[in-house]
């Protein structure tokens, strides 16, 4: 049975501290704009030039990727940054929304809050297990890193100041979870200058679906000419569009039918469960910040923060197409509570010329989740006669349908000490110290109601299966980059590194109990000792393994002019090993990426257009990939070889003093360069020649070939993704009234990187959407109407198989699905929605 994976189409994302900023927000903004202005203090309309004077010109963009602030067109990485105002123009408010603006980022999700994040085509595919490998892409809120193993925060994106992409290897400054790029996102800082305050209220319905709805709210209030304290909050209201749709299924073994629908008759053959529901992935999320600023010197401030966020999610957001294009029959209650706090303290200071920046956070997150489980007990069933094994305590078969209940519990904290000298010097240096640890709690439950107790764990009644773990990932850094200006404003050349010790480790109980499976090597049967263990019956599982390394980077940047520049750099990257959780398996190796990039960033006519790009060649060794083996247990192997050649580019115009253009692309060839055979040696070393009849060393199985021949393009990332937004403005009766349309394209992807399993899931087609806006504003207060997916598109981001690999190779059993039961993971369906906002 599939145990190394806990499907999440479900939803999530977490901490009540929503209703108190929000009203105080309200009340204050409805309160005191008059005061305000009064003052001369207002950050709102009046003193703001208007729309059409704002678009003669490109605004300068300044971004903190290297560790300081400087002006986007002087940082030599290729990089897409999308600023508040542009997050508030395309009505961003969730990482699905802006990240399809960013070309160099892939995804799967399994719902709000579990999304798997690629850059540049550095993918593999994998499961996002809790005992798989680690991001390849970092993700951070201002100084902190964020990701956790299942997925970054999904934070609602309201008073966001931008979201920085940085692609390729970020090694040497961000570390391990910046293998192949890094996210920012960049909060709005507690101003001491003045009084602000906003609000945002909204309401949208969704084609095919529910109605949802918006509220947000801040206030940023000075304390002293140095001191402030900044306060956001905000509800949201996802309306569903997948249905549960009502159906039955008959066990072969057993004959016992299960039904979803309400109100069918219980009888000795007929379960009823009532699941049945439209509208069935609705969300709501609820979430705070409070930032504080205190000015201890004209040179040191501190800057704690505490921000916080719950999402409750129902249902499933994928689609099993033999039901319907937005439909699925599940039969037990699906739903995740998801909820997460953040603590984080930022000082910064001087000493002498050199500015110091100490940043700590601690992350807490905690999810619960339950999901129904049932089509794998009937794909079991069907095939190996699974029900023949589920009885009750008097012997008699039962209904053998699973569901999970899970719980996953996060610490996250990290302290990073670093110092930068004057920037306009003409040797500049920029470096310090890092430590982290995660700690993640993980307990699974495979339920089956009425299961007899000498079949269950023991002391935990209907539990078929149990994973109770604890994974510690630990690392610690020093890392550093000197830049020195061969010519004054014109040649720079920079080197940096870092070296790293990780220690990574896995341990607890995972498996069935002693009279389900008796001679099993894990579970209770594999008991190390007798001891219990966090509750479980005893800890029959526990591994370490550490590693020391050093990553490098070198980049010479040319500024010809002072608005054009090309640079070319070499960078290093690379993601920690790891424990296999199946003790016959030898751990996984670390893999590495090394970037060969030349790039440029210019702009033309004044300053009325900018054209930024970069062409690369990445090498990816030892990669990891995550597979089902036997018994449905996660395992995580290194491949050989893989190189990702492309172009990335971006334009922004303003083409008059009314219209405003943007586009972006990443053009990729992503694919194998050596074989993956599907094995490794017993060192863990990946195995690239396998010709028909080779062995495999750790099973003593024969082999017909390689799993995916060298050349194979590699999965999840298109060869082509490009967006084009255009936005036009004027005046119509003393309002500032515009139009804007926004186009996205993304390429057909793969969905495994096995040739026999990528027949069986089939390409994910390419598909294009478009989104539509109007609105007006004046005097800090617009009304503003959109449509999102205007022409409805289907377009497909996840397939997976409700079926471990084995089973699915058993096709052909159940005639509607010759594959194996696949599901897949769609965008929303048209939106229409309407938005008030007034700023002060």
């Amino acid at each position: 049975m599939h145990r190394g994976r806990l499907r999440r189409p479900i939803n999530r994302q977490p901490v009540r501290l929503v209703r108190l900023p929000l009203a105080a927000a309200i009340c204050i903004a409805v309160a005191s704009p008059v005061i305000a202005q009064d003052a001369g203090q207002s950050q709102g309309p009046a003193a703001a030039p208007t729309t059409a004077t704002a678009a003669k010109t490109l605004n300068a963009v300044t971004v903190t990727a290297q560790k300081r602030e400087e002006n986007l067109q002087k940082v030599p990485i290729s990089m897409v940054v999308l600023g508040q105002d542009r997050l508030e123009e395309l009505h961003v408010k969730s990482f699905d929304d802006y990240v399809k603006y960013l070309p160099s980022v892939s995804y799967q999700t399994f719902g709000p809050g579990f999304a798997l994040i690629y850059m540049r085509g550095v993918a593999s595919g994998g499961d996002g297990n809790h005992s798989g490998s680690q991001p390849s892409v970092g993700v951070y809120l201002d100084e902190q890193p964020v990701t956790t193993i299942q997925g970054p925060l999904d934070i609602h994106m309201y008073d966001i100041s931008r979201v920085e992409a940085l692609a390729g290897p970020q090694g040497t400054l961000y570390g391990a979870s910046a293998e192949a790029g890094a996210l920012r996102i960049i909060t709005n800082k507690p101003d001491p200058s003045g009084f602000a305050a906003s609000y945002s209220a909204g309401v949208d319905s969704v084609d095919h679906g529910g109605v949802g709805y918006t509220a947000e709210g801040m206030v940023n209030i000075p304390m002293s000419t140095s001191s402030a304290i900044r306060l956001v909050g905000w509800h949201e209201h996802d309306a569903g569009y997948i249905d549960n749709n009502v159906g039955q299924r008959t066990f072969p073994t057993s004959g016992i039918t299960v039904s979803n629908a309400h109100g069918c008759t219980q009888t000795p053959t007929l379960v009823c469960t009532g699941a049945a529901k439209k509208n069935y992935n609705d969300v709501d999320i609820s979430g705070g910040r409070m930032a504080l600023k205190f000015g201890i010197t004209d040179d040191w401030t501190i800057s704690p923060t505490i921000m916080g966020q719950q999402t409750v999610a129902n249902g499933n957001v994928a689609s099993d197409p033999q039901v319907g294009s937005l439909a699925i029959t599940h039969f037990y209650p699906e739903h995740s509570d998801d909820r997460w706090i953040q603590a984080a303290l930022t000082v910064e200071g001087k000493i002498g010329n050199f500015d110091l920046t100490y940043a700590y956070a601690h992350l807490k997150r905690n999810q619960e989740e339950h999901s129904d489980y049932s089509d794998y007990s009937f794909w079991y069933d069907t095939l190996a006669g699974y029900g023949a094994y589920i009885v009750d305590n008097a012997g008699n078969t039962i209904n053998p349908s699973q569901y999970i209940i899970g719980k996953d519990r996060y610490t996250m904290n990290s302290h990073e000490l670093r110092i930068a000298s004057p920037k306009d010097d003409r040797l500049r240096v920029v470096g310090g110290l890092f430590w982290q640890k995660q700690v993640h709690d993980i307990e699974q439950r495979y339920m089956i109601n009425g299961f007899a107790d000498s079949l269950s764990v023991t002391g935990w009644p209907n539990t078929l299966w149990l994973t109770e773990q604890r994974r510690i990932d630990q690392d610690e850094a020093i890392f550093g980059e000197v830049s020195y200006d061969f010519i004054p404003e014109t040649l720079t050349g920079t080197v940096g590194g870092r070296y790293f010790h990780t220690n990574n480790s896995l341990g607890g109980f995972y498996g069935f109990s002693a009279g389900y499976a008796p001679g099993s090597s894990y579970g209770e049967a594999g008991c190390l000792s007798p001891t219990p263990y966090r509750g479980a019956p005893c800890q029959d599982f526990a591994k370490q393994t550490k590693e020391n390394g050093s990553l490098g980077k070198a980049n010479l940047t040319w500024q010809i002019t002072p608005s054009k520049m090309i640079y070319g750099t070499w960078s290093e990257g690379f993601r920690p090993g790891g424990i296999n959780r199946r003790g016959s398996l030898p751990p996984y190796q670390s893999d590495w990426l090394t970037n060969y990039e030349l790039g440029w960033k210019t702009t033309w006519f004044d300053n009325r257009l900018s054209w930024n790009g970069a062409v690369f060649r990445e090498k990816w060794k030892d990669f990891q990939f995550s597979i089902l083996g036997a018994n449905g247990l996660t395992e995580i192997k290194n491949a050989g070889q893989a190189q990702i050649d492309g172009l990335e580019s971006d334009l922004n115009w303003a083409a008059t003093y009314n219209l405003q253009l943007g586009a972006g692309f990443a053009l990729y060839n992503a694919k194998l360069t050596e074989n993956y055979c599907g094995f490794t040696d017993t060192n863990g070393h990946p195995i690239t020649y396998c010709p028909a009849g080779t062995v495999n060393p750790l099973t003593g199985n024969t082999v017909t070939g390689p799993q995916a021949p060298s050349g194979t393009q590699l999965p999840v990332t298109p060869k082509f993704k490009g967006n084009l937004t255009a936005r036009y403005t004027w005046d119509i009766g003393g309002k500032d009234a515009y139009v804007q349309a926004a186009v996205v394209h993304v390429g057909e992807r793969q969905s495994d990187l096995r040739a026999y399993e990528r027949g069986l899931l089939g390409p994910m087609p390419a598909y294009t959407t478009v989104d539509f806006s109007t609105g007006i504003k004046k005097h800090g207060m617009s009304l503003d109407f959109y449509v999102t997916n205007v022409f409805d598109k289907r377009g497909q981001l996840y397939r997976f198989a409700e079926c471990a690999e084995a089973v699915c190779a058993a096709h052909n059993v159940v005639p509607a699905y010759p594959n194996g039961q696949v599901y897949t993971v769609m965008t929303q369906p048209r939106t229409f929605g309407l938005r008030f906002s007034q700023e002060f």
